[in-house]
């Protein structure tokens, strides 16, 4: 391996050298060297030395740690926007569901609600439902917006349905079906819109929203115009398939149809505003039924490259690149998200500018946000256009530029910040983000010393986030249930041995567990036996064992301990199964309880009141 080329690659942020999950020496090869080099626009041959350790590694803002929750011992739900399913809304929840179930959780002591990304999608094909793949993370997804909260919502649904009854036939079932959903909520929209935009173009609430989102929404609100009249054309509605001269948002040919489709344009920003207004008001319920915190939401690691944002400034991202993961223990090949990776050039070039308005516009009403694979403030894995993701590489950004980006909006909002930072976490960085007042991500299954046992409760960091499971793990009853390792290998990503393998290593996994709980004198008379006597512990969850295992994470140390409505309800299923597409219903799964029958629910209730239990209201 070339020395010369090495140091070139050091010299703009390429990690050369980095330790895996397992903390095994690793090292990228001269190939993929070269080709994140070329990704950078850096020649590997004849290119400049480039300045990044000149650059600011050590951050000298911190995020905000609000009184309401500084010292205290705070717990909250977990969900799935889409996944919530009520009488009155459209196939998927929407953003009344999330103000309703808000107000369930408070009532039962929860100080927070939190939710997958609601970044905006790709309006005009509702069949790119993955929320962590957005168009852009500075807007929010329209297809979140409850119709019969907007103005003559509630009388056009129920005159649709009163035509046209079999557009609203299988909303209900148990998956969402975004097409049948999207499309509804789409035209009821529109319908809307007409009856509604002669007025629309003189509201001065309106004209406030689209004023404060500047160049930004207005960019966003004619990509989303030329997407849905390119599906309309037949082409996608990503801009990579569109004509070439549609490329150039400054183009001639864009500039045509910006003023040939005022209306269209005026639509989705528009649509912006209702979103915008129906997230605040959510938060408003969640504030005003009790809780501390509020809307707890998360933040994507990055944007589809061909979304709005790559679109309306492309300088902005890396074409030449995709983002992804390593390999490690769980795949071989390591894993490509298809995320286009942003500059870190263009970022110091316009002082991180780019971060700070989507930081702005998500924590305008949340109390706490979650940043996605927080790692990627300090470094992410490139794979390079030619390569697979193996071929690939990590691409470091300057850690402390990176932070007070983010600290500087928390300041000033005064919301809390999660680093969820799982996975491959580079040396020092969960020091750096304490420092910095970030929380850090501590989920049950991941929390053991080295021989396999359990951590005990008071091993967990005061600047932290307890969980059992996220959305990409097992539900702690599919966990107990080996649920996970059968589905793995039902969708063929594994072999026969390998499952029996590891359905034995979680049969240990449950049995240590069970010793953690017996150490909190949480374990019953009955499973203490069963484990003493080297019986087979029971193959299915039962309430009393969810409650014991969720006293164990709450009674940690960490400030905030989140449970998922799944968790609540005993159910099985996790949203979304890592390395499947079709295998799996991915981010379809939808509640098995309706949000107006949850408060009744007794598992529901039961679990709750362990949780008061163990983190009681002070304030």
């Amino acid at each position: 391996m070339s020395e010369r080329l090495e140091q070139l690659a050091e010299s703009h942020g390429i990690q050369v050298r980095y330790r895996s999950e397992m903390g095994e020496p690793m090292a990228i090869d001269a190939e993929a060297q070269g080709a994140l080099l070329q990704a950078l626009r850096v020649d590997p041959e004849s290119g400049e030395r480039g300045r990044f350790a000149e650059l600011q590694h050590a951050p000298r803002r911190r995020c905000a740690l609000p009184e309401r929750v500084r010292g205290q011992r705070r717990w909250g739900v977990t969900c799935q926007l889409y996944a919530l399913r009520s009488r009155r809304s459209l196939g998927l929840g929407d953003f009344a569901d999330l103000g309703h179930l808000a107000e369930i959780a408070a009532a039962v002591g929860a100080d927070f609600v939190g939710v997958n990304p609601m970044h905006a999608l790709f309006m005009a094909d509702p069949g790119r439902y993955s929320p962590y793949s957005p168009s852009t993370r500075r807007f929010i997804n329209p297809f979140y917006v409850a119709v019969d909260a907007v103005e003559g919502g509630a009388e056009a649904i129920e005159t649709l349905r009163a035509a046209e009854p079999a557009l609203f036939e299988g909303l209900d079932g148990e998956l969402v079906d975004y097409m049948a959903a999207g499309t509804l909520k789409r035209r009821l929209l529109r319908e809307l819109f007409e009856v509604q935009k002669d007025a629309l173009r003189g509201d001065p609430a309106l004209a406030a929203f689209r004023e404060k989102g500047g160049d930004a929404l207005a960019g966003f609100a004619l990509f989303e115009a030329l997407s849905e009249a390119r599906v309309a054309a037949g082409e996608g509605a990503g801009w990579h398939n569109w004509p070439a001269e549609l490329h150039d948002r400054s183009g001639e040919a864009v500039r045509r149809f910006e003023r040939e489709n005022v209306d269209a344009v005026l639509f989705h920003g528009w649509l912006q505003f209702l979103a915008d207004q129906q997230l605040a008001a959510a938060q408003e319920r969640a504030l005003a039924a009790g809780m501390a915190v509020g809307l707890y939401l998360d933040f994507a690691v990055g944007v589809s490259p061909d979304g709005a944002e790559t679109w309306a400034d492309p300088q902005v991202t890396v074409r030449a690149a995709r983002v992804g993961s390593p390999p490690d223990m769980f795949n071989s090949d390591g894993q490509d998200w298809g995320l286009a990776p942003l500059s870190p050039d263009a970022l110091a070039e316009r002082n991180y500018a780019p971060l700070v308005g989507a930081y702005e516009s998500l924590m305008d009403h949340a109390g706490a946000i979650r940043i996605d694979h927080a790692m990627g403030l300090a470094r992410l894995w490139w794979i390079p256009e030619t390569s697979r993701s193996s071929g690939g590489g990590y691409v470091r950004y300057p850690l402390g530029d990176m932070i007070d980006a983010l600290a500087e909006v928390s300041e000033r909002r005064d919301c809390l910040v999660i680093g969820e930072d799982l996975g491959t976490v580079p040396e020092g960085f969960r020091e750096t983000a304490e420092e910095a007042a970030i929380l850090s991500y501590k989920v049950l299954y991941f929390e053991r010393w080295e021989d396999g046992l359990f951590k005990a409760t008071t091993e967990y960091p005061e600047l932290s986030l307890a969980c059992i499971s996220t959305h990409d793990l097992a539900a702690l009853a599919g966990w107990w249930h080996g649920s996970d390792i059968r589905l793995r290998s039902e969708t063929g990503r594994q072999s026969e041995a390998h499952t029996a393998r590891d359905l034995a290593s979680r049969d240990r996994d449950r049995k240590a567990l069970l010793g953690a709980l017996r150490h909190e004198n949480l374990l019953s008379p009955h499973l203490a036996g069963l484990l003493d006597g080297g019986d087979p512990l029971p193959e299915r969850l039962d309430e009393e064992l969810a409650i014991a295992i969720h006293r164990f994470a709450a009674r940690t140390r960490s400030m905030l301990f989140a449970v998922q409505v799944e968790d609540m309800i005993l159910s099985e299923r996790q949203p979304n199964l890592p390395g499947t597409t079709d295998e799996y219903p991915n981010w379809r799964i939808r509640s098995e309880v309706l949000l107006e029958d949850l408060a009744a629910d007794e598992r529901f209730q039961a679990m709750a009141r362990a949780l008061r239990d163990e983190r009681p209201q002070l304030a």
